[in-house]
């Protein structure tokens, strides 16, 4: 027999204010780099168009020189750097969500693709990556002898 354990409503409030007050405190330090609130960044799309995967990475406010693109069999990293803006420094923050700081998000790609014909374009703030499979991991049509 399986035991449910019921929580008492209130435990969960505190529980959720401990995780905002660490998430808050927390942040912007390095090693919570590649999430914010428990999300993975960038957000990605992986696709398929044809015989190429097709990744899109949301970047906004980073510039294409500012994304390196690293492809090894069937792992894809996208790293960089978003800068803080220290334009106004009289202005006084009262609440930020706006993420700063270097990031990398790597993911295992669902086939190998061939790295040396691998395109990125950036454009409006969102990297699309086109990773054209490996021939060896294409589907192939096998003839059944008799």
């Amino acid at each position: 027999m399986n035991l449910i354990r019921h929580r008492n409503p209130s435990e969960l409030g505190l529980r959720r204010e401990m995780d905002d007050l660490f998430d808050r405190f927390f942040g912007n330090w390095p090693f919570r780099a590649g999430t914010t609130n428990g999300e993975h960044w960038p957000a990605l799309d992986i696709g398929e168009d044809g015989g190429n995967l097709v990744v899109k990475a949301e970047l906004p406010g980073l510039k294409a020189d500012e994304v390196e693109i690293n492809v090894m069999g069937d792992v894809l990293t996208i790293s960089g750097e978003k800068k803080d803006e220290k334009e106004n420094q009289s202005e006084n923050l009262f609440y930020r969500e706006r993420r700063y700081g270097s990031f990398r998000r790597t993911v295992q790609l669902p086939a190998n693709v061939d790295a040396d014909h691998v395109e990125a374009r950036f454009a409006d703030g969102v990297l699309t990556v086109s990773l054209p499979k490996d021939q060896k991991s294409m589907p192939r049509k096998i003839a059944v002898k008799s």
